[in-house]
This record gives structure tokens, sequence and C-alpha cells, in this order.
């Protein structure tokens, strides 16, 4: 299906993980894919492989991200980019505590900034936020984390309810734990020897009984931006293997 045929999609973080994912999915689909990625290298990667275009930005840079979106006309936004901290309120520094909200919070405010007048301007748009089920329960040990993704939710709210009458669709996914390059750094940092064997606990986490893929998330993604899903907005959807409901 070439449901974005014509469209410019913009992802941002799209040069690994799910943002890569989706990347591939949306231009499968025919998307003009443009990646907002910190890490040059990586997204080039990507680009190169789906026909796409990057941007070397920082998300969390507001004059930055507004020079380099002023070109562009963009009909649909993935603020996807983001990062992970582990740690209680006691744990988590205010150096790390302000790293996440410049990444996980005001990035996304600042592509939303960036993106939404010329989305009002052109009569309509679509804009989809990653968050995570850290918004919506208790997790342990990941207090900053959940703070921004919490954020996330709220944003994608207020984005939804203010732009509705203007023709711009604002949403948000919320995933369990996805099998990334992130999940195996992280073991091989933290459980040398034990890859394995935390690969299975960490996977076991969803009642499903394994991890998502980012091509899972890339596929629901697709729909929820493409007029599949017209009659979508101001939704948190859940894809997180039962985690949420029924664990």
């Amino acid at each position: 299906m070439k449901r974005f045929a014509d469209k410019t999609v913009l992802i941002t973080g799209g040069g690994s993980g799910i943002g890569e994912g989706m990347a591939r999915q949306f231009a499968a689909e025919g998307a003009h894919v443009l990646i907002l990625e910190r890490d040059a290298a990586a997204g080039e990667r990507v680009a190169a492989e789906t026909g796409g275009r990057v941007i070397a930005c920082d998300v969390s840079d507001h004059a930055a991200v507004h020079a380099e979106l002023a070109a562009h006309p963009i009909d649909v936004l993935v603020n996807n980019a983001g990062i992970a901290h582990i740690g209680t309120v006691e744990s988590t520094s205010e150096e790390d505590f302000d790293r996440i909200y410049r990444v996980n919070v005001k990035g996304v405010y600042n592509c939303l900034h960036a993106v939404l007048p010329g989305m009002v301007a052109r009569g309509g748009g679509v804009i989809l936020n990653l968050c995570s089920i850290a918004a919506r329960v208790g997790l342990f040990d990941r207090f900053a984390y959940s703070m921004s993704k919490g954020a996330v939710l709220t944003m994608t709210l207020s984005v939804a309810k203010d732009y509705l009458q203007k023709g711009i669709r604002c949403n948000c996914l919320c995933p369990a734990r996805v099998h990334t390059p992130f999940v195996d750094q992280y073991l091989a940092k933290n459980y040398p020897g034990q890859e394995s064997e935390m690969f299975a606990k960490l996977s076991a986490a969803q009642p499903i009984g394994r991890m998502g893929s980012p091509e899972e998330i890339a596929k629901l993604a697709a729909y929820m931006c493409s007029e599949d899903a017209s009659f979508v907005t101001g939704v948190a959807w859940d894809i997180d293997g039962g985690y949420t409901n029924i664990r």
C-alpha cells in the first residue's frame, strides 16, 4: 500500500531502533522520509537504504530545530527521539534529570513548535508521539524516564484538543519493552556473561512472553498516521504484549 505517496514524513531519532523501523515502514508506503538525527552517520545509513534524507540536528536545541525545519513542509511528524534512564528519585542526579527533560520533553516541544504553524497554514497534518507504558503504570527504578513520558502523554492530549478544528490529529503510542540495540547494549554493559538469562527475564515481563519488535511498532505507527485512522485523535495506544491490562 502506498498510503503516504506525495507525503513528507519527519521522524526524529530515525537512525536506529524504533525510529529506523518506522523510517523503513513509511518509506515502503511511499513517503518522502526526513530523518532528524543527532547521530548523522546512523541517519545517513538508514536514509541511504530507504531513499530518505537526513537532517543532522539535536532535538533539544530549539533554535537549531527551527532553523533546520523552516524549509520543509511536513505532512506527518513522528516524535520518536528519546533517551532512557534507570533510577529512583534519590539516585537520579540533577544533571541526569535535566538531560532526560531536554531530550524527551523539550525535544518533543521543539519539534511541535517548529512544525505546527506550517501544518495549520496548509490546512492539516498528523502528529504521532512515542510515549511508553511508563506513562500509564508504575515502573520500578524509572523515575525520570516515567516523568518524561508522562509529559509526552499530556502534550499529546493538549495538542489533539487545541488543533482538532485545524485539521490536525495527534496521538501517541505506548510500547512496553521493544527489542532494540539499546536493550542489547544495556545487557552487555550491566550483565556481562548473563545476557541470555536477563534477556529471557526481560522478555517474560510482557504477558505475551516476548519483547515487541521495531517493525511491529512501525506498522501501528503507519496506521495511526494514515487516512485509515482519520477518526482517531487524542489517543494513547498501548502496544505492550498485555503488560498494562493483563499482567
